[in-house]
């Protein structure tokens, strides 16, 4: 492989990743996700080249989408504090616009004039456009021209966008991106009976006592994802799934060197860039390979990726995952923790045949995507089946935390307004008090449900605090006065900080889950879910 390889850039080897995930096990990093984007009606995008980064030291030749210039743009979620829109970036901008409105796209060609024709299909919307060329499937920008797109978001949902030039090339090279669409008029999901199912639905969140932190903010697009108040959620999380071959982008590399700043249309000024046989090295998740993936939104050293993947919640919230294949391969994504309830495919929401208003998605176990389709899905989870009490209650202990109750509702769960301000909302009643051992240590024989294993084994991954209970007081919690911390001194993280459960997020395709052939890398980033005691700050 012949990628540019930039020393300045090189942060890793391969065994600094190995010993990156490593330190991850020990440490808490605060990077989280949400769904970053820019907003508006008008969007002036340029294709461009640059250099991407790779955990393995490599820049990789590639073309995306980046805004024109980021005046007037509004960036969102408004609490972000670091953001940027760079003329090149993979995934392109994400854009950010309300059902019913018109929507215009600027495509400026700044690719090599080499590299020919490029242009913008929009998943799941009837565009049309002015100036441009005629190309196959659309009109096209010629090289250093341009073409106005224009459609309307007809429903609410995630869409994907990518050139319709050359696909097996354009794509390849990384010339895609997402498009969400909030409802015009979204569920009131903060009142009434769909608060139940809503945890921004309360407001003494973050001033009643025992709730440590300040208030949480709203990191939301909309209070629904579509107009059902089945499509309440609490947070949200972008997925983009693709693949990379590097020989492909070298030879592109060498081919662009080699024409040079030639004329459009003369001899030799045009590319002839094999995309077969296919074999790619690299798997990413919005652009980056893990662990690139769990460092912040917008950091600097990704000027070219700025999206991240490292979703955070609490237990019952709800969580809406936005996914799209990009690329030309399935990847069957598997999330840890629960199955995913499937909303819709493409803006397509799933409804009962019998019933309109009964959502009928299927429960998946993968999120298998299919290249260039979009699925919206929620994720949850309570603690529920552990069979355990998994907040370490402990009646014995001093700690003000230690007996409150668990009032089941008509599900098993401890919720309502007066649960709202305990730090065990919606916790699985059935498991209250239960410890996972009678004593801090033993086995099945010495009083216990369960024989622990190895801690390191249980539930390592980063944040995870060593104990098999949620969140920093749960130590104390858990063992009383006397004990000593659960299991025995494994806590790996501070007890005053973040120690949650992280389940790994990865492609059942353990290739995709290295980085040119080395583990770890790929597609794989952590979910972790986090006590109520700590506050999930997604402020970039």
């Amino acid at each position: 492989m012949r990628s540019k390889n930039m020393k300045s850039t090189i942060r890793k080897t391969y065994l600094v990743l190995a010993l990156t995930l490593a330190m991850a096990l020990l440490v808490a990093p605060s990077a989280n996700a949400a769904t970053p984007g820019i907003a508006g009606t008008a969007f002036s995008l340029t294709a461009q080249a640059a250099y991407i980064t790779q955990p393995d030291g490599q820049a990789v030749y590639s073309w995306g989408y980046g805004c024109t210039s980021p005046t007037g743009l509004t960036f969102l979620p408004a609490m972000n504090t670091t953001t940027f829109c760079n003329t090149m970036q993979i995934p392109g901008p994400t854009l950010i616009v309300t059902e019913g409105q018109t929507v215009t796209v600027t495509l400026n060609n700044n690719l090599p004039t080499s590299a020919g024709n490029t242009s913008i299909l929009f998943s799941g919307f009837t565009a049309t456009a002015t100036g441009g060329v005629a190309g196959l499937l659309t009109q096209e920008a010629a090289p250093g021209g341009s073409v106005v797109y224009s459609f309307v978001a007809s429903t609410p949902g995630t869409h994907a966008y990518y050139s319709g030039t050359q696909g097996d090339l354009q794509v390849e090279m990384g010339l895609y991106g997402a498009i969400v669409v909030v409802p015009k008029t979204p569920v009131d999901c903060n009142a009434g009976a769909a608060a139940r199912t809503n945890l921004y639905g309360q407001t003494d969140y973050a001033t009643t006592a025992g709730i440590q932190g300040a208030p949480e903010k709203d990191f939301r697009l909309a209070t629904s994802a579509y107009d059902s108040a089945k499509t309440c959620y609490d947070r949200e999380y972008l997925f983009q799934f693709s693949e990379m071959d590097p020989n492909i982008h070298h030879q592109a590399d060498v081919q662009v060197q080699a024409a040079g700043k030639c004329t459009a249309g003369a001899a030799g000024c045009s590319l002839n860039v094999p995309t077969e046989p296919y074999h790619p090295a690299y798997f990413m998740i919005n652009g980056r390979s893990m662990p690139d993936d769990m460092d912040p939104n917008y950091a600097p050293q990704y000027p070219h990726q700025p999206y991240n993947g490292d979703p955070h919640m609490h237990p019952g919230e709800l969580v809406l995952l936005r996914i799209i294949g990009q690329g030309r391969w399935q990847h069957p994504f598997h999330e840890h923790g629960n199955h995913v309830r499937i909303l819709a495919r493409d803006g397509n929401l799933i409804v009962s045949q019998s019933n309109p208003n009964d959502l009928a998605g299927p429960l998946l176990f993968t999120t298998t995507t299919t290249p260039g389709v979009a699925m919206d899905g929620i994720f949850y989870w309570t603690a529920k089946g552990l069979n355990w009490d998994a907040y370490g209650h402990n009646p014995s202990s001093k700690s003000a935390n230690a007996t409150v109750p668990c009032s089941p509702d008509s599900n098993g769960y401890n919720t309502g307004v007066a649960a709202y301000a305990q730090i065990n909302y919606f916790e699985w009643c059935q498991d209250h008090n239960k410890p996972l051992e009678t004593f801090p240590t033993g086995d099945v024989a010495g009083n216990g449900p369960a024989t622990l294993p190895d801690p390191n084994i249980f539930a390592n991954g980063p944040w995870y605090g060593g104990s098999p209970y949620l969140g920093p007081d749960a130590t104390v919690r858990a063992v009383g006065s006397t004990g000593t911390t659960p299991p025995s001194g494994t806590i790996a993280n501070s007890p005053s900080s973040e120690a949650g459960f992280a389940f790994m997020w990865h492609s059942h395709n353990e290739r995709e889950i290295t980085t040119n052939n080395i583990f770890p890398g790929g597609m794989l980033m952590m979910m972790l879910v986090d006590s109520r005691e700590f506050v999930i700050d997604e402020t970039n």
